[in-house]
């Protein structure tokens, strides 16, 4: 029987260290940095999976290091049941080798999805209003309507797009953005 840990952060700006601290008794450890909300593919996780034998214990530090959703852990934990692997959980004390453990694991996944849906909605709403009061989100725009219309009566006047884009100190692509916006030829 082989203790095999998995760690996860979610960015390169994190750091692995106190979860590999937390499983430096482990035989192996497969490690990685990757949300687990995106739709990339979680490698070191599946070669981890693949790799865990009969008899294995699957140790994380907590349960939302492991899956994305209350679903994504009842498969991961039916295809460790298949392999009769075990999950042990340092940081909440779980260990699907009882029945409580197994109760345990499936009730905070589902507590861990209920609550990461209770803070879509706040953000959300909280965007809404936001919206309400006037806050813009996103970048700053690189121009006013007032450049925008400069630059369009430049090129009208046959100046040259680098000629613009030195002027301005912008990309050829902003250019080609105020051009379109402004509606004008640019032949």
């Amino acid at each position: 029987m082989a203790q095999i840990g998995y760690a996860r952060v979610s960015s390169y700006g994190q750091s692995l260290d106190v979860q590999l601290d937390k499983l430096k008794d482990c035989n192996r450890v497969f490690q990685e940095k990757q949300s687990a909300r995106t739709t990339e593919k979680r490698e070191q996780l599946a070669l981890c999976l693949d790799y865990v034998r009969d008899g294995d214990v699957l140790v994380i530090t907590k349960l939302d290091r492991l899956a994305r959703s209350t679903r994504d852990l009842l498969n991961i934990l039916n295809s460790l049941e298949k392999k009769q692997v075990k999950l042990h959980v340092i940081d909440q004390k779980i260990d699907t080798a009882t029945a409580s453990g197994m109760l345990l694991v499936t009730m905070l996944g589902a507590i861990a999805a209920f609550e990461n849906d209770l803070r879509k909605e706040r953000q959300t709403d909280g965007i809404v209003i936001a919206k309400r009061k006037g806050v813009q989100f996103g970048r700053k725009k690189a121009l006013t309507e007032n450049q925008v219309k400069d630059i369009c009566q430049s090129r009208t006047d046959g100046k040259k797009i680098v000629e613009i884009m030195a002027e301005y100190q912008l990309s050829k692509a902003t250019i080609y953005r105020a051009l379109d916006s402004g509606v004008v030829s640019l032949h």
